[in-house]
């Protein structure tokens, strides 16, 4: 691994070492919209952290993998997922380095992690017919939670443009646009369906 992704991997087994380990919810985009999950296929929740994404979808009785840069945080979503007797294949894998093959999943789920070299090989990786579920923070937040470079910060519908040629589902982005302080903010969400 080039000294580059190591700093990175370091950076977020530190994160998960250091941090409470009681996982998040799982992602708005997942968890209100689950009635749109296929009855069965292959889900794959990318940059998956603690899991929260993975646990939802296995318990959507979906065949699940759980790809993340850090070891320490799949280990805690491995325990946690045979504490509920739930079969979620975790990989520490580094995305940008070994990207999903193409058409291999029927859902990806993708949460609070943004890279745009990554967005043609999800693209590809999801099967005909096949759902993406994405939300991740917006340059035009309300606040300083999230990341503060804007490189991993969304452009006033880039994710929408992301899947332009995909049949929309749900798209939200509410950036600062009315009462502030009401209702989601901070981040975009999407639901696509690849044709």
């Amino acid at each position: 691994m080039a000294p580059l992704r190591n700093r990175i991997k370091n950076k977020w087994d530190k994160y998960y070492s250091s941090n409470i380990k009681t996982p998040a919810p799982p992602s708005e985009v997942l968890f209100f919209n689950q009635h749109l999950l296929p009855s069965k296929g292959a889900a794959l929740d990318l940059a998956c952290g603690y899991g929260s994404n993975s646990i939802c979808l296995a318990n959507n009785k979906l065949n699940v993998t759980a790809w993340d840069i850090s070891q320490l945080a799949l280990q805690e979503l491995s325990i946690r997922s045979k504490d509920l007797g739930l079969v979620i294949n975790c990989e520490a894998r580094d995305v940008l380095q070994y990207p999903p093959e193409p058409n291999t999943f029927d859902v990806i789920v993708v949460s609070k992690f943004l890279d745009r070299q990554l967005i043609k090989h999800i693209r590809r990786a999801i099967k005909p017919n096949g759902l993406i579920f994405y939300q991740t923070f917006i340059k035009d937040k309300i606040d300083k939670l999230g990341p503060k470079n804007p490189d991993y910060q969304l452009n006033k519908n880039e994710l929408l443009e992301f899947f332009n040629d995909w049949k929309l589902i749900f798209y939200r982005e509410d950036g600062k646009t009315g009462n502030s302080k009401r209702e989601f903010r901070n981040e975009a969400m999407i639901i696509a369906q690849k044709k």
